[in-house]
Order: structure tokens, then sequence, then C-alpha cells
């Protein structure tokens, strides 16, 4: 319990000096854009003195000075306007703009938003105003926080999913190891009663009460393999699957409700697939007892087998309550039931055996409110 403690309090620690830290980053940047700013205005305002010592020079003016500070600037976009905004030069602009006056115009608006004018004084009524917008090294640098945020929202993705699967793996593992400990559990009891059921032959018990005796003990033992098997990459067999599937329905018939009317329809002739028998009746048992229970132990029950260029489809179609459009992916997802009693693990275990262990496909192929449900599974024969 402490040791979970100190692993949140970590964690929690972890995640705020992240965000202090990006935090700090982003201060630091919107600092740094600031200064920059404001060494882009200083540069602009002594190329509007420059302007204005030219203008005013006479011919004993040293000009050498203002001439190299005019010819410095070739990033910084300048409008240079008369006291009415009139457009009277413009330096640094794209060419393809420069030769469109109406994109000229329209850009020219977009720099008086972009800083305040520098006036240049002509003589006492007399003025002009320099606009200036942002040079591509500064217009980079507002996108900069945006891609620090995204980069970090990224790794922050890739840690959760990261931390996400290793918390999935370590509970996979643990249902592996606890499935495993349950069917080495069971085989005690079970390998007693094997011999209580011998005991019970010699004592000239009637033959059907330890037939049925046998049959209940053979599918405990099912069940201790089915357990066996998870976590382990399980032995595929050539298998008849019309045979294996009738075998795990024959069984389910003689103990369900004789208001489940089962109605089952094959191919007269085997179809044989990479199938593990064990595995194979646990998928049709979770999804007859997931149909029986959304008919509520009353309906139609319908099993179909049917093979199309070497695919062979099982259908399950029961008359039960339906499941929504949005539901038919979620069904399937661990955790997920729509029933007041239950673990919501029986389907998503049938579609990891159905699709991991048996390279096959399960879906579910139709639904209508009230109606009832069809659900298929899909395998190549060989």
């Amino acid at each position: 319990m402490q040791f979970s403690e100190r692993r949140n309090i970590t964690r929690w620690f972890i995640i705020i000096a992240s965000f202090f830290i990006v935090l700090l980053i982003l201060w630091n940047t919107y600092n740094f854009f600031q200064i920059f700013k404001q060494e882009e205005r200083s540069k602009m305002e002594f190329w509007a003195t420059a302007i204005t010592t030219i203008a005013n020079a006479n011919e004993n003016s040293d000009l050498d000075l203002p001439f190299k500070i005019i010819s410095k600037n070739n990033t910084i976009p300048i409008f240079i306007t008369d006291s009415k905004d009139n457009i009277l030069d413009f330096n640094n602009i794209d060419e393809a703009i420069s030769k469109d006056t109406i994109a000229l115009k329209k850009y020219f608006n977009s720099i008086k938003k972009a800083n305040q004018p520098i006036k240049i004084e002509r003589s006492k009524n007399n003025y002009q105003l320099v606009y200036y917008g942002d040079s591509p090294l500064l217009n980079k640098l507002k996108y900069y926080p945006i891609a620090l945020l995204l980069i970090i929202i990224l790794f922050g993705a890739v840690v959760y999913n990261f931390y996400k699967a290793t918390k999935m793996s370590t509970q996979n593992k643990l249902w592996a190891g606890m499935a495993k400990e349950t069917a080495h559990q069971i085989g005690t009891p079970l390998s007693s009663l094997i011999g209580w059921v011998e005991i019970l032959k010699l004592e000239n018990v009637e033959k059907s009460t330890v037939a049925e005796i046998e049959k209940d003990i053979n599918r405990l033992q099912t069940i201790t393999d089915r357990f066996s098997k998870i976590g382990s990459e399980p032995i595929l067999d050539k298998r008849d699957l019309i045979q294996e599937t009738k075998n795990a329905l024959d069984y389910l018939q003689t103990r369900v409700s004789k208001q489940i009317i089962f109605t089952f329809s094959a191919p007269d002739y085997p179809i044989y697939v990479a199938l593990n028998p064990s595995l194979h009746s646990w998928t049709i048992e979770n999804l007859v007892k997931n149909a029986i229970d959304a008919m509520r132990g009353k309906g139609n029950l319908d099993i179909a087998i049917s093979e199309l260029e070497n695919i062979v489809k099982i259908k399950i179609t029961d008359t039960g309550k339906g499941i929504p459009k949005n539901q038919f992916q979620k069904i399937f997802e661990p955790g997920f039931t729509t029933k007041k009693r239950g673990w919501g693990l029986g389907l998503s275990l049938t579609k990891r055996i159905v699709q991991e262990y048996h390279k096959g496909k399960i879906k579910v192929a139709h639904s209508e409110i009230d109606k009832g449900t069809t659900i298929q599974i899909s395998y190549k024969s060989i």
C-alpha cells in the first residue's frame, strides 16, 4: 500500500515538474520574442533617421553611414506613406505582391496592424510615416511556442500509451497467471472425482447416473484445459469445424432452458480448419450464453455454417433485445457489459481466441433493437 502511494506521489511530482518546465520554456520564449521585436524596432528607428538624414543632406554632409544603415535592411518589409496613408514607396515586398495593386493594398493593411508607425519629419507641417512588418525570422519565432506545445503533447501521448500498454501487459500476465493457477487448483479435486466415479461403477450404481456424472467431469476437464491455455500459444490441429461446433452445441442444449429453440444448419460435407477444439467450444459457449441472456431464456437460436471461396463462416443469430449500432465494437472490449452482474470478459476473450489464436475474424454482422442479433465468425478453411 505504501509502495503504491509513493509511486503515485512520484508520478504526480514528475507531472507537476514537467508542467512547470513547460511554462518556464514558454515564458522564456515569450520574453525572447519581445526582446527581438524591440531590437527590430530600434533598427527601424535608425533606418528612419538615416532616411531623414539623406533627405535633409547638403553637399557637405557625410552620407556613408546613413546609406550603410539603409542597405543593411533586406528582410523587414517597409511602407513609406504620407500623412494621409498614401503609399509613396515600399521595400522588401514580395515581387508577386508588389505587382498586384489589390494584393499590395491588402498586404499594407496587414502591415499597419503589426507595429506602431515611425514618424519622419520633413518640415514643420510635413511628415511621412514608416510602417514596417516583422522579419521572416521573427514570424517563425511566433510559431515556436505552438510547435513546442505540439511536441510536448505528442511526447505526453507516447508516454501515456507506453504506460497504458505496460499496465495492460502486466494485467494480462496477472490474469494468465491466475487462470493457470485456477486450472492447477481444479486439477486436484477433479482427479479425486474421477476416482470416485470408478468406485460408483464398481458399486453397480445406475449407469445413466454415472454417465451424467462423467459428462460433467469431462466438462470440468475441458474448463481446466481452457484455463491452462490462457497466456500460452495453443496447438491447432486440422479439425472438422462442423463436427466440433455440433459437439459444443449438443452439450449446451441439454443444459439450457427448454424454451430456447435451437436450429443448426451446415453443409453435408466436412469443412476443415486449423482449430483448437477446447478453445473453439469455449467460443461457441460464450456466444450461445450471451445470446440466451439477450433473449432472457426464451426465443429462437440459429447456428448456421457456410463456406465460400475457402472462407468458412459461423453465424449465431438470436431473437433477443439487440445491440445499438454504436456498441458494435465496444461489446468486444474488456470490461464492457450491459448486465448488472458481469465482468465484461466473455466477448473480449472470445475475440482473442478467434483473432489472435485462430487468425480469424469476429464481428456483429447485423442487429436490430428488440428483434435480435447476428454474430459472425470467419475462418480460413484448409
